[in-house]
């Protein structure tokens, strides 16, 4: 079934032309989504060289812009994945963007964007010149509305995670601090953990059994009222892990860093996954230990978050989601 904004039949105008539906940014142009495609011998699916970032809206405004736009330079920097585009227009066709596609949702429901570059196409897998690199990069720019039935039971029962036999990538291979789209791993640990629970998620360590992220959230713990990450350089930078050190500064909550052992997380007073369509959660089990869950620490950061962004975060998922499948690497 399509989704709710595409059923409409409401027109956009975009240089003089009408179109139904949402808009793409795709290679310097508006065009309508259903237009937009990539080309099948693009980089970002011959070699999975794509670097993205996803920001969401709340009031149909994006929130923590300028921070995607950066986290999304960096990845770009990191993958080697050519964006020329400067910051400040991406923020301009972003914004534009949003403009025009919140017009086609209802107003209690709020959109991701996301970003995306690639080297652009290579030629030879098309039967014309050029390899990888010589060609225009690609960068697209689409949003969707949020998915809030995907993250409802998070906030009637609590997540569910599993610690899978597959690893987290090493540093030495692939620097944790880009996001990109090079994710077969995570493809792999979410089914061996959908195996075992259709309804969890799945919890990497590293090569050194620490405790590392899941394919969409950052993890955190709560030890005596200190909230604990493991440390940054071995995991994505999420921006809304900062916003949640953020709000501990606020709320008086103590905040560290430091590498974390599976037994200390199963130990844990509470535990917290972060994300920027749901901001933040709390866990109810992980392996088959069950966790404080709802924790007095997660109720102070997401009633902080809320009151932050003025939307009431977990009344407006658990009033627009309803389906309790899986919250996974969406």
């Amino acid at each position: 079934m399509l989704p709710c904004y595409l059923q409409k039949n409401s027109l956009v105008e975009n240089g003089g032309a009408c179109m139904s539906g949402p808009l793409v940014y795709l290679n310097g142009q508006l065009i309508p989504q259903l237009d937009a495609h990539l080309e099948f011998n693009d980089a970002g699916f011959v070699w999975g060289a794509t670097a993205t970032d996803l920001c969401r809206t709340f009031r149909h405004r994006l929130f923590r812009l300028p921070e995607h736009l950066i986290r999304f330079r960096q990845s770009c920097t990191l993958a080697q994945v050519p964006q020329p585009v400067p910051d400040e227009e991406l923020a301009g066709v972003a914004t534009e963007l949003v403009a025009r596609n919140v017009a086609l949702i209802a107003p209690e429901q709020d959109l991701a964007l996301v970003l995306l570059a690639t080297p652009g196409p290579i030629g030879y897998y098309a039967g014309q010149p050029g390899g990888p690199g010589d060609a225009q990069p690609t960068l697209c720019l689409q949003t969707f509305p949020l998915p809030l039935d995907r993250y409802g039971r998070l906030f009637r029962d609590g997540a569910r995670l599993v610690i899978p036999s597959t690893r987290h990538v090493p540093a030495a291979c692939i620097d944790p601090r880009a996001k990109q789209r090079s994710r077969l791993h995570w493809w792999i640990a979410g089914q061996e953990v959908h195996a075992i629970d259709p309804a969890a998620d799945a919890l990497l360590l590293d090569l050194n059994g620490h405790v590392t992220e899941t394919a969409a959230a950052n993890f955190l713990i709560v030890r005596k009222r200190t909230v604990i990450s493991p440390p940054r350089r071995s995991i994505l930078g999420g921006v809304s892990l900062r916003v949640v050190e953020e709000l501990c500064g606020e709320l008086g909550l103590p905040f560290e860093e430091r590498p974390l052992s599976l037994e200390e997380c199963l130990a844990a007073d509470e535990a917290l996954l972060t994300s920027t369509p749901y901001c933040v959660a709390g866990v109810r089990r992980l392996n088959e230990s069950a966790l404080t869950w709802p924790g007095p620490v997660w109720r102070k950061l997401i009633d902080a978050w809320s009151r932050q962004v003025k939307v009431d975060i977990p009344g407006q998922i658990l009033r627009l989601g309803s389906d309790p499948a899986p919250a996974g690497s969406g």
